[in-house]
């Protein structure tokens, strides 16, 4: 097999349609299906059997919380906005990916350049200082590709959830708060949570059928408190409310209303469904997507290779015949500061309000 540096494809919104009814498009929905049936019922806390592949996984998350740590953020007390010392935490990931990979059980090694480049975009844009649900995704993309390349297997699948992934979160709550990393192409109020999307989709499955905990557990602060160690869903409420002032319908009404749906399975069907609409079917997040050997694009011809350093490389902003450029772009969305970033210049959680809720498909 031949290996290539992924690169992105998708410029237009024909381009997007294309993605949308292609294989890879159809691979990263099943594989998003397959990891989330094989956690129902599971909590994080279940003993859990860790194969060679995933122990290896668990080592390298660990090392890049060690490159966290020895890499503390810079004075920049002046700003609300990403600390600059996430650069240099960058370049260390892009130094190190090579070795980092080599520790991996069955990697081939002409492998390592392809697969290397979705986990170094898995922790954040280096020029704009800042994570979203683009980046998750490339580390679900990551972990597609270690399985079909035999790093894993499928009877991993549950320990890559409540064991790999959940590593990932935690250690990417530690790139965000030390620093500051800004929202990409944040949601604000309307999304589920500044950064990430997938722990909720995971979260909603672990507690598919439980016999006691609905929905609207998630305002009970003693549920949260006591069930936030077994189910990723209450961890993420519990993490929200602990840098946030004022009331989950203030800060996160999106939240909010989809506690008023009755069962968990229905939440957990709405999760999927959005994941496809607003990660996967939005232009802003998807013309950012990397495209291999392996997650191929079998649409038109990939553009040519653009600057690795351009915060806005391999994408155009779409704009009026005889319009020029003014501001930020939709792809890039307006900088917003990290909610730790408010937080410790305001002396307490940012309170984030909004007129609106739009329309969630758990209905």
């Amino acid at each position: 097999m031949s290996y290539i540096v992924p690169r992105k494809a998708i410029l237009t919104k024909e381009q997007l349609e294309h993605f949308q009814n292609s294989k890879t498009h159809e691979e990263i929905v099943a594989y998003i299906q397959t990891l989330n049936d094989a956690v129902v019922g599971v909590k994080l806390t279940d003993p859990c059997t860790t194969s060679p592949g995933v122990d290896a996984l668990l080592n390298v998350l660990d090392q890049i919380e060690g490159l966290v740590k020895e890499t503390p953020p810079v004075d920049n007390k002046a700003s609300r906005f990403g600390n600059p010392a996430f650069r240099t935490f960058y370049d260390k990931v892009s130094e190190n990916a090579q070795s980092l990979h080599e520790t991996l059980p069955g990697l081939p090694k002409e492998a390592i350049e392809e697969v290397s480049v979705y986990f170094r975009e898995s922790w954040g844009n280096k020029s704009r200082i800042d994570y979203g649900s683009g980046m998750e995704l490339n580390f679900l993309c990551w972990l597609i590709y270690l399985e079909r390349l035999g790093v894993t297997q499928p009877s991993d699948h549950v320990a890559l959830v409540v064991r790999v992934f959940w590593r990932y979160i935690g250690v990417m709550r530690v790139l965000q708060s030390t620093y500051w990393l800004e929202p990409a192409g944040s949601h604000g109020v309307w999304g589920l949570d500044d950064y990430h999307f997938l722990p909720f989709l995971f979260g909603s499955a672990q507690l598919r059928g439980h016999k006691h905990l609905r929905p609207k557990s998630i305002h009970d602060d003693e549920i949260l408190d006591e069930f936030s160690k077994h189910y990723m869903y209450f961890a993420c409420i519990k993490f929200i409310n602990s840098i946030k002032t004022a009331s989950l319908r203030w800060h996160s009404p999106m939240l909010d209303d989809i506690s008023a749906v009755k069962t968990w399975d229905k939440v957990n069907e709405g999760m999927i469904k959005m994941y496809r609409a607003e990660v996967l079917g939005k232009l802003p997040v998807i013309q950012h997507f990397l495209f291999g050997s392996i997650l191929i694009w079998d649409g038109p011809t990939l553009p040519p290779p653009s600057d690795e350093d351009d915060a806005h490389r391999g994408h155009a902003h779409t704009l009026e015949p005889g319009k020029k450029e003014f501001g930020w772009g939709d792809c890039c969305g307006i900088p917003v500061p990290s909610a730790f970033g408010a937080a410790q210049a305001e002396g307490q959680g940012a309170r984030l309000a909004g007129p609106g809720i739009r329309p969630v498909p758990f209905d």
